[in-house]
């Protein structure tokens, strides 16, 4: 697969999700706790290996907005170098757990959980973000989320005007800058407008220098973190903590990804790859190292298909760290903020929570008892409920779910080429844009993929989401598709379903979505879809492959 021309599009989309991650890299740092240039390790080092050794071919391995809450715990506990030793911990948990097999697990985590633990995190990090934000004359803002609010009302007196203007004028440039370019992400624009205009006007506001000093133009060598036998225990929680996020968003992230290229991961090698990452990063000072889904998202619509891409991305952001690192001292403390304040709003899914709360009671009461141990008492206990509440519900689906060799295909780690019936065999038309929704967590996929799409240019003319894989549906699943249907029809793009089982299509049809997708548009195979997109582009069908193997029971010639 590496010809020349697929080499010349990942080199591109690499250097643009390097630009893409170099704000966040150093926002998610200081938020945790740490120096900013130990972000940039992180995206670095991190980043390569994820990318070297993983089980996707286009995931895209750095700091995340997940792991904040844990890490500022843990720093303010016991210190840079308790994070070392917790971080390789992860890494290990994290290998073992490839090692082992469960990858394909963890897929099976209900979303009402995984949307707990991100909108509640994405609370906690808004909250942290108010005093660089307003400027507010805090020496030491309190870790409590209940202390930290306290203190803000205390301390409301105190807003800076100078920051809030800065604030304010990054947060309205993020927010409307894709109106102008979505290949230059708001963010960057945002870091180079406000440092400029702090730096010329000499504005009374914090910036990295003041609060951090130099960052270093290149990579530490290597070093030990300090081994205490009595630290290692107490930190066994906090490491599985970080384990078990950086495997689920890792994984979340790689299913993305799979329905956008039309590929399968490996999720066990994954793993191995995630743990490798954390074990080597934290030896150069970098933090937790998981999948990025909105980079990883980047990199695939802007044409990366191998891992050259996350290798490019990763270099990219040690040569920016190496011309460019002395400049980055100069960054407005309030512009970082307004970054993690967008990166709040994007993780806290605040739709999907509203849809949720109208799906059957048990999962109300496991989304907001994880959203609540979150955000008012402590991640660590959120992941242990969450966790148990999460092996309840998987045997519930378990016992749910009827066909035995759709729970035998997802519980094996393998990708498309055993599939007969897989996209890269097929030939898909310029303009048409092929989504596979796969695995329990689908619904999740579903959602992280609408946020996907809009990082897109330009919206394809078909968009076919394949959903032979789903054997059932409820009422999260009709929202979400529901929202796709909407969504297309803003951008003109023509929805065609395919694989479509017996269940959610008399679900679609008691939910009244059937009808507004259009009898024409509902497909048992691949095959008919495509001929179908052929159609509305006004290309000549090609029929069924001779290799036909039927994806739903009516289509198959040899059963009633």
């Amino acid at each position: 697969e590496l010809t020349p021309q697929q080499i010349s599009r990942d080199v591109t989309s690499g250097i643009l999700v390097g630009i893409v991650a170099l704000p966040l890299a150093i926002a998610f740092a200081i938020a945790s706790g740490v120096s900013p240039e130990k972000g940039l390790i992180t995206a670095v080092i991190g980043g390569f290996i994820v990318s070297f050794l993983g089980g996707s071919r286009v995931q895209i391995g750095g700091p995340t907005g997940a792991f904040i809450v844990i890490l500022y715990g843990i720093v303010e506990q016991y210190g840079v170098n308790g994070l070392m030793i917790a971080t390789i911990m992860a890494g290990v948990i994290l290998m073992l757990m490839g090692f082992a097999q469960f990858g394909s697990l963890i897929k099976f985590i209900p979303y009402p959980v995984v949307v707990g633990f991100t909108s509640g995190i994405a609370v906690i990090i808004f909250s942290s973000q108010i005093s660089d934000f307003l400027g507010l004359g805090i020496d030491k803002v309190p870790a409590d989320f209940i202390d930290k609010w306290i203190a803000y009302g205390r301390h409301l007196s105190t807003i800076n005007p100078e920051s809030f203007l800065v604030g304010l004028l990054s947060l309205l440039i993020i927010a409307f800058w894709p109106r102008v370019s979505k290949k230059i992400p708001g963010s960057i624009i945002a870091i180079i407008a406000a440092t400029a205009l702090a730096h010329y006007l000499k504005l009374d506001v914090a910036t990295i220098e003041s609060r951090f000093g130099e960052i270093p133009s290149a990579l530490p060598a290597p070093a030990f973190p300090v081994f205490d036998f009595a630290t290692v225990k107490q930190l066994i929680m906090p490491a599985t903590t970080i384990a078990l996020l950086g495997a689920i968003e890792a994984l979340l992230s790689a299913v993305v990804s799979d329905g956008m290229i039309g590929s399968r991961h490996k999720s066990n090698m994954e793993l191995v790859a995630q743990g490798a990452a954390n074990i080597i990063s934290p030896l150069f000072g970098g933090i937790p190292v998981t999948g990025a889904i909105a980079r990883t998202a980047t990199n695939v619509k802007n044409g990366g298909r191998t891992p050259v891409a996350g290798m490019v991305h990763a270099l990219t952001l040690l040569l920016i760290m190496m011309l460019f690192g002395k400049w980055a001292k100069l960054i407005p403390m309030p512009t970082l903020a307004a970054i993690l304040i967008v990166v709040a709003w994007n993780m806290s899914e605040h739709n999907v929570f509203r849809k949720l709360l109208k799906s059957p009671k048990s999962d109300v009461v496991v989304l907001l008892t994880t959203f609540g141990l979150t955000v008012v008492f402590d991640l660590t206990i959120a992941i242990e409920i969450g966790m148990l509440l999460s092996v309840f519900l998987f045997m519930q689906h378990m016992a749910s779910l009827a066909n035995v060799n759709i729970i035998t295909r997802e519980l094996k780690d393998r990708e498309e080429e055993d599939d007969p019936n897989t996209i890269s065999t097929r030939s898909v038309p310029d303009g048409v844009e092929v989504f596979e929704i796969s695995g329990a967590m689908f619904f999740g996929a579903a959602s992280k993929f609408k946020d996907a799409m809009h990082i897109v240019e330009k919206a394809p003319k078909v968009r076919i989401i394949r959903m032979r894989n789903v054997l059932s549906i409820d009422a999260t699943g009709l929202n979400m598709l529901q929202e796709l249907l909407v969504d297309s029809r803003k951008t003109s793009t023509h929805l065609i379903l395919s694989g479509v089982h017996a269940q959610p299509l008399f679900a679609m049809q008691q939910y009244g979505i059937y009808d507004e997708i259009g009898e024409n548009n509902i497909f048992g195979h691949i095959d008919d879809a495509l001929d179908r997109s052929r159609e509305l582009l006004g290309l000549q069908k090609m029929g069924k492959q001779k290799d036909f193997v039927p994806s739903v029971q009516r289509d198959n010639p040899e059963k009633p």
